[in-house]
């Protein structure tokens, strides 16, 4: 785990923060063992942190093994109740799932990642369960793209320093230039459409959400691939999402005032 230098970093909270990301859908319960490993902890440091959260009530240990508790919600309810943008999203993202008969997601930007903050699941369509919470690379998905793609020069430069691209399906766009030109693309069109790149069979068509005229989420409609031809489906799709996206920009404005 690399830390940066300086007096005013922390270093304890850090590897405490650390500790708890360890855990997710695909680790929900660990022993000792794996939280130091997966750390680059002692034992007997990891111990120490995962006692003290334990103490504080964030992780349990049950029959061996360290999960998190329900109190770690708190770490982002203040983050999600200053934005207000899944409260506002939701309805307008149920409203979009009505009508086109497909699951609806938002997410935000978050490093390299996009994380869903708001879903209107229809039906499992991925080999993983998506959940508020979920990491993606934002290069493979729709609301990953539109999210770079509305984002200033010097941010897509940030992310393409030292990319790095894993290659989903024989589909997936790993070339930066190819990846550049479409982020380009997206942003002259408005909208993206992910065909097969993140997982076989799925399509994934997304538009941007705005908070005073600068985009700070995107909304998508994922689905399983058919025969109508990808880009006929996403024009057909396009409308809704559209007035979806305005409704959750035009409230997020509103409650900004």
């Amino acid at each position: 785990m690399q830390e940066p230098d300086g007096s005013s970093y922390v270093q304890s909270l850090a590897r405490g923060l650390a500790v708890i990301r360890v855990f997710g859908a695909e680790r929900p319960r660990l022993s000792l063992s794996d939280v130091a490993r997966a750390t680059d902890l002692t034992r007997a440091s990891a111990r120490r942190f995962l006692l003290t959260l334990e103490t504080e009530g964030y992780v349990r240990l049950r029959d061996g093994l360290f999960e998190l508790t329900p109190r770690v919600l708190e770490l982002g309810f203040s983050y999600l109740s200053a934005q207000s943008l899944p409260e506002v999203a939701q309805p307008h993202l149920e409203a979009l799932s009505h009508a086109v008969g497909e699951s609806s997601s938002a997410s935000i930007l978050d490093g390299t990642d996009i994380v869903y903050i708001a879903r209107v699941p229809t039906r499992r369509i991925m080999s993983v369960g998506i959940t508020i919470g979920t990491r993606f690379p934002a290069y493979v998905t729709s609301m990953g793209r539109v999210l770079l793609a509305f984002a200033s020069a010097e941010e897509r430069d940030t992310y393409f320093d030292g990319f790095t691209p894993t290659r989903f399906t024989p589909r997936t766009e790993v070339s930066e230039s190819a990846l550049r030109d479409e982020l380009s693309r997206v942003a002259e069109q408005g909208w993206s459409l992910i065909d097969g790149e993140l997982e076989d069979g799925l399509r994934a068509l997304a538009v941007p959400v705005t908070r005073g005229g600068t985009v700070v989420a995107a909304i998508n409609v994922s689905m399983p691939a058919s025969a109508e031809d990808a880009t006929e489906q996403a024009l057909r799709l396009l409308p809704a999402m559209q007035h979806a996206a305005a409704a959750i920009s035009q409230d997020l404005d509103l409650s900004a005032g």
